[in-house]
């Protein structure tokens, strides 16, 4: 088992609340521990969003809780017609899922049965609430922040190799069917998370001017690396999708095939090595000249197998054709945008956190 960042934060902010809530001397310190649970956030500025928002639930929580107990009392009727409210409430401010439930623990904790005062029972487990509140916000601030753009590079580079790497063995006919549909479903997870980990990047703040700057043209850079890698994986789910059907058309195109994909794959990992620093930028004579890939020649050419052919399922061939010049067009687009971010960080490479 893997323990991540936020398992561990989770865990220290629950530690920090009853520690802080025996110290005050509350009675429920553990109403402290729930809402620290519910509070930790995946990053500094969602934290700081659901601060305010979860402080806010909680008041409306309180005040309901303690308006249902004054005029109706608290039998668990009463408890769950003063829910009922606050969930109404709360979901017509459009408040997320974690600090509704926040809310809902609040009105159960300050309706419940005492034989103490009231007022001084409900403002002793509100105060513990805000405790927990309190403790997932500083656990988020200060403990192990969060290093999206590293993470992200990480992900995105063992991707792109994980999708050209069995494009090389599919385009010549060698991947196991089941074994490449398993890879495609399991690499369309990692995208998934690629695209929840470029959110959280876009989220975090940056206050200084420079930084700001910086962070737009990596934001800029990382987005079309995603967009490049989705191609690339369009593409082979296209070839996973003809399967035996690549194998009827001519073997002379079908090398020519093999070669400008080849190419295609060069000029990708390229770019990613670019980044990371691993390419040098003045190059000697290669041991062996490797030239572009000349995607729009192979287009044509599959084109006019199509015009030529008589097979009944040559209809097939038509998306392979627009997924390669449209990953063609991503891979150009990102030299571009490489070349533009290098201008301005010429001795910054990115780095990758497996």
């Amino acid at each position: 088992m893997k323990l991540g960042a936020r398992m561990m934060k989770t865990g220290l902010a629950v530690a920090v609340a009853l520690y802080t809530a025996s110290l005050f001397g509350f009675v429920s310190p553990i109403f402290a521990a729930i809402a620290a649970v519910f509070s930790i956030q995946p990053s500094i500025y969602r934290s700081y969003q659901s601060i305010v928002e979860q402080v806010q639930a909680n008041i409306i929580g309180a005040l309901i809780a303690i308006a249902a107990v004054f005029t109706l009392g608290n039998d668990p009727f009463v408890v769950a017609f003063a829910i009922i409210i606050v969930i109404g409430v709360t979901m017509n401010l459009k408040m997320n899922e974690n600090t509704i439930t926040l809310a809902v623990v609040a009105v159960i904790a300050l309706m419940d049965s005492t034989d103490q005062t009231f007022i001084y029972f409900a403002a002793s487990r509100f105060t513990s609430l805000i405790i927990g509140i309190l403790a997932a916000f500083i656990v988020n601030l200060v403990f192990v922040p969060p290093r999206y753009e590293t993470r992200l590079f990480g992900k995105i580079e063992y991707t792109t190799n994980d999708i050209l790497q069995w494009l090389r063995v599919t385009i010549r006919h060698l991947s196991d069917e089941p074994a490449l549909k398993y890879e495609i479903n399991r690499i369309q997870d990692d995208i998934r998370w690629i695209d929840h980990t470029y959110l959280l990047f876009t989220e975090e703040r940056t206050y200084s001017k420079r930084k700001r700057f910086s962070k737009s043209r990596k934001l800029v850079l990382f987005r079309q690396l995603i967009i490049t890698t989705k191609k690339s994986l369009d593409v082979l789910k296209t070839f996973y999708r003809l399967g035996g059907k690549i194998e009827h058309i001519p073997e002379e195109f079908q090398d020519a095939l093999v070669q400008e994909l080849d190419k295609v794959m060069h000029a990708h990992e390229k770019l990613v090595l670019s980044l990371m620093g691993r390419v040098k930028e003045t190059h000697k004579q290669a041991l062996r000249e490797i030239s572009k890939p000349d995607i729009p020649m192979i287009v044509d050419r599959l084109i006019k197998v199509y015009e030529e052919s008589n097979n009944s399922e040559k209809l097939a061939f038509l998306p392979l054709a627009s997924q390669l010049m449209e990953y063609h067009y991503q891979l150009e687009h990102l030299k571009r945008i490489l070349q533009s971010y290098q201008k301005f960080h010429h001795e910054k490479h990115l780095k990758t956190e497996q």
